[in-house]
């Protein structure tokens, strides 16, 4: 009876001792981790969706404006092929810490958003087709979803400063190596030459 009972409170001590260190590493912070991890992916998920809605849009976009810019084929064929580019390049929530793979990501979206720039700035020369009400609602349509865009990318970043944070400073460093392998995610970066509108000539 004494033995089976010492045997018992030996695997009560047990538990205890193992919930203390739970509660313990709990309090320092050990889970920070994988919760900013989780919301950087989380981030990064809403980018992609908004970027999608984007690419869903512009093939209305492009036959709206066929019909009233027949001559504008190169603006019309960039956007195009911009797009197609863009959807071909795939970065999830995975490969986040990949420098090139995620490169390659922004320079395509970034090469989108330029000829979209163009394309918008270059339609403004057609009344006609600045009054059509569908073209009205498709722009509106668009320009709302560059400001999703917008607000995703910056969410998204903060996000990642975080974890980055978190994964780089103490104590966070020690349970990112012992208990993670977590890696520093990366973020967008303003591109040469974006603080100027897009140039068209007429």
């Amino acid at each position: 009876m004494s033995l089976s009972f010492s045997v018992a409170a030996r695997r009560g001590f047990a538990l205890l001792a193992i919930a203390f260190m739970g509660l313990a590493l709990a309090g320092c912070g050990v889970n920070n981790v994988p919760t900013l991890e989780e919301a950087a992916k989380a981030r990064w998920s809403e980018v992609q969706n908004q970027y999608q809605r984007r690419a869903d849009l512009i093939p209305n976009l492009v036959e709206t404006v066929k019909g009233f810019a027949a001559q504008e084929r190169d603006v019309l064929t960039a956007v195009v092929e911009a797009r197609a580019k863009a959807s071909q390049v795939k970065v999830d929530a995975s490969t986040i810490t990949d420098p090139a793979k995620f490169k390659e990501y922004q320079d395509a979206q970034n090469q989108l958003t330029g000829a979209l720039g163009r394309l918008l700035v270059t339609v403004e020369r057609y009344p006609e087709l600045k009054s059509n009400q569908n073209f009205l609602a498709l722009q509106s349509q668009l320009e709302g979803t560059e400001n999703r865009v917008t607000v995703a990318r910056r969410d998204y970043i903060q996000a990642v400063q975080a974890f980055n944070t978190e994964i780089r400073t103490f104590p966070g460093v020690i349970w990112a190596r012992l208990f993670w392998g977590a890696k520093a995610m990366e973020t967008f970066a303003a591109t040469e030459g974006a603080e100027r509108p897009p140039a068209v000539k007429f």
